[in-house]
């Protein structure tokens, strides 16, 4: 079965870190590109950076920059969305995608 699940959501304090997976089953992650996105409450959801197939990263968000990495472990065929110093503005559902598959989300929540 082809699916992608994220896991790794949550609750934290800002200032603090998550680390997002989206596992893939039923292809290999590596040979496509992988979109995170995320949808904060009330807004619609925005494209935040891409895993390229070669391993090249981009970020789409400039409040991003600097605070989240993307990785993959080709062995988990998983891949990493490491998010650190979250803020409050970064509470959102969170997605990734890889050409036509979606995972189903994973909620992040930044509060004190």
């Amino acid at each position: 079965q082809v699916q992608l699940a994220e896991s790794g959501g949550g609750l934290v304090q800002p200032g603090g870190s998550l680390r997002l997976s989206c596992a893939a089953s039923g292809f290999t992650l590596s040979n496509l590109a992988t979109r995170w996105y995320r949808q904060p409450p009330g807004k619609g959801r925005e494209l935040i950076a891409t895993l390229l197939a070669d391993g090249d990263t981009e970020f789409h968000v400039e409040a991003v920059k600097g605070r989240f990495t993307l990785s993959r472990d080709d062995a988990k065929n998983t891949a990493y969305l490491q998010m650190d110093n979250l803020k409050l503005e970064d509470t959102a559902v969170y997605q990734c995608s890889a050409w036509s598959y979606w995972g189903q989300g994973t909620q992040v929540t930044v509060s004190s």
